[in-house]
Formats: C-alpha cells, sequence, structure tokens
C-alpha cells in the first residue's frame, strides 16, 4: 500500500511540474521512475492525464491495464495515436493492435525500414515525454529492472512529436537531437561512445545485451587508462567472449543467473558520478550493432543531479548484488540448470 501511494504522489509531482513548468516557462523538470521498485502506477498515472493528445511508440504491448487506458482515453475524446513494431514483435503485439483499433486508437504497424522500432516512449498533450527502457508488457513487470524519465524539455518533446509524426505515416526523417536526446539509427553510436570516452574516473553500466565491437572496444580503454568500469547484466553464453575482453582489461562484471528475481533489461551508463562531469544515460538502445545502426531507438543524455543520485544508488546495488564474472563454480550451476544459458527477455 505505501509503495502503490508514493506511486501516485510521485506522479502528481510530475505532472504538476511539467503543466507549471509549460505555463511559467521555468527550466524543464527531469524525473525518474525506477522498477520493479515503483510499479507501473506511475506510468499508467502519466498516460491518464493526457486530456488533447496521447503519441506512444511501444516496441511490444502486452498489458491490458495500459491498453484499456488508450481505449477509455479515446473514448473521452483524446487523440490516441499508437506506433507498434511489426519485424520482430508483430506476433505479440497483434492483440493490442487488434484491440486498439476497435476502440477508436488510431494504432499503425512501425516503419519496417527499420529492423525493429525498439523505442518506448509516450508524449501526453504534446508537452510531456516518457523515455524508457521499458516495454509495456506486464509479465515482466515484477523482475525487469528498468528506467523511465519523465522529460518536461520544451525542445525534447518537440523533437520526439516531430519524429513521431513521420514514423507514424512511415516518413523518412533524420531526428533532431533537441537537449538531450539519442536517437538510432542516427546519433546513438557516436553518443554512446562519446560518454564512455569522456569518464575520467568511473563508468557504471548496465544493459542486455554485450555485442557491439564498438562499444567493448571503448569499455576496455577506459579501463585501461584507469577509469573504473562496473558492468552488472543478467548472464547469457551469448556474451562470453566479450565479457572475457572486458575483464581481461580489468573491467568488473557482475552477473544474475537468468532465473533470478531480477533481470537487468535496463539501458544505462553513468559517467563520473559525484563529479562536475558527470553524465547519464537512459534509453532503449542495447549495445548490439542491430540496435545502434539499424533500430528506431530512443534514449537521452543527462546531468539532472536527482536522476543520477538515483542511477548511482541503483546501479550499486544491482552491481553488488550480482556474481562476479569468473565465478566459474556459480555459472557452471546456472548453465547445468538452463538450458541455452539464459535467453533474453523481451527487449
Amino acid at each position: 500500500m505505501y509503495r502503490s501511494t508514493l506511486s501516485v504522489l510521485l506522479a502528481a509531482f510530475v505532472l504538476t511540474q511539467g503543466a507549471a513548468q509549460a505555463q511559467t516557462g521555468s527550466a524543464p523538470a527531469y524525473t525518474l521512475i525506477t522498477e520493479p521498485d515503483q510499479g507501473l502506477t506511475p506510468i499508467y498515472t502519466f498516460m491518464q492525464s493526457a486530456t488533447k493528445t496521447l503519441d506512444m511508440t511501444m516496441y511490444e504491448l502486452v498489458d491490458t491495464t495500459a491498453q484499456q487506458i488508450l481505449t477509455q482515453l479515446a473514448a473521452n475524446g483524446v487523440t490516441v495515436r499508437v506506433i507498434l513494431d511489426q519485424n520482430l514483435e508483430s506476433s505479440n503485439n497483434q492483440a493490442a493492435y487488434n484491440y486498439l483499433s476497435q476502440n477508436g486508437v488510431n494504432v499503425v504497424w512501425a516503419n519496417p525500414v527499420y529492423s525493429a522500432t525498439h523505442q518506448k516512449s509516450i508524449v501526453v498533450d504534446g508537452q510531456t515525454a516518457a523515455i524508457m527502457t521499458v516495454n509495456l508488457t506486464s509479465r515482466y513487470y515484477s523482475t525487469s529492472r528498468d528506467f523511465a524519465v519523465i522529460d518536461t524539455d520544451a525542445n525534447d518533446v518537440a523533437a520526439i512529436e516531430t519524429v513521431f509524426n513521420a514514423d507514424f505515416n512511415s516518413n523518412s526523417i533524420t531526428p533532431p537531437a533537441a537537449d538531450d536526446l539519442v536517437w538510432s539509427p542516427t546519433n546513438s553510436t557516436t553518443d554512446l561512445l562519446n560518454l564512455i570516452n569522456s569518464a575520467n574516473s568511473t563508468l557504471l553500466i548496465e544493459n542486455e545485451e554485450m555485442s557491439n565491437a564498438k562499444i567493448v572496444s571503448a569499455l576496455v580503454a577506459a579501463a585501461k587508462r584507469g577509469v573504473q568500469v562496473q558492468v552488472a547484466m543478467t548472464y547469457s553464453n551469448s556474451w562470453v567472449s566479450n565479457f572475457n575482453k572486458l575483464n581481461a582489461a580489468g573491467v568488473q562484471i557482475s552477473t544474475y543467473d537468468p532465473s533470478a528475481s531480477l533481470y537487468i533489461h535496463a539501458k544505462v551508463i553513468l559517467a563520473d558520478y559525484g563529479s562536475t562531469n558527470a553524465r547519464g544515460f537512459i534509453g532503449s538502445e542495447n549495445f548490439s550493432v542491430a540496435s545502434l545502426t539499424k533500430n528506431r531507438e530512443l534514449g537521452l543524455i543527462t546531468s539532472n543531479p536527482a536522476i543520477l543520485s538515483s542511477l548511482n544508488t541503483t546501479l550499486l546495488s544491482d552491481f553488488n548484488g550480482g556474481t562476479s564474472y569468473g565465478n566459474s563454480s556459480a555459472q557452471s550451476d546456472w548453465l547445468r540448470a538452463i538450458p541455452g544459458s539464459g535467453a533474453a527477455k523481451s527487449k
């Protein structure tokens, strides 16, 4: 009950702040939502706050509560538009597509030019955006480490809406970077490499994949120049060769059993926390070639102190809660117990 009440209060605070800033022109606010700790109530409340428009881009939508909120908004006169991935998730998204289209929501399949539309974002009334690592897939909510940032920066929101309009109509576009945004397939590789390469003291990282050679090389280079690099991930034998490269360079890797109660689905980089150079990335981009160069993805890089502090607390806790990579006995137990050594959840 306490956590549910806290989530409602947080969501109400976010919405009040966004409205006040839109009226006064004050500095934009950013608020972090951490999953599974806070539950989806803040996201649902954010959606329900729409009075004019709601635009959603979602890789996977298998959540009856979210679907019902969208259709209720449409019934109340809100213009609701939804883009769902079709190249990888059409089978999982088909039921939501049918339900939404039959109940007043203007839903389309994503532009097939992208390998996947892996973006997870919601814009309410053209004024406030939720930029998320989490898919709206209810079966994963209780176990997946994920984040969402509520962003009231007018330039960011306008850029997200501009890209949404193009993607909704399957038109080509070079996404505007605005103030904070990281887009695939345009600028994400450059932006993430620049963030990693800028680190002077520490890097805390969570991701679901570790297959992009450029990212791996940047992390290796960071460790070799004396940066403390700590990576927390759910274990998969798909990443072993790169884990070994990272480990040999001095990167500290903490892994979770694929069947553990916490699954690392987040995509986060926290650089130089505690310094004037501190910045953090949160978004949909996995460390894979497809994610950074072929998919439609969205994230942001922020120096907001409250967000960085919360990220630091959570990422350190996750890192310390895993098993140090190289503990062969523990990982052998996982491999014996789980055929395939950890198939990933929906990314």
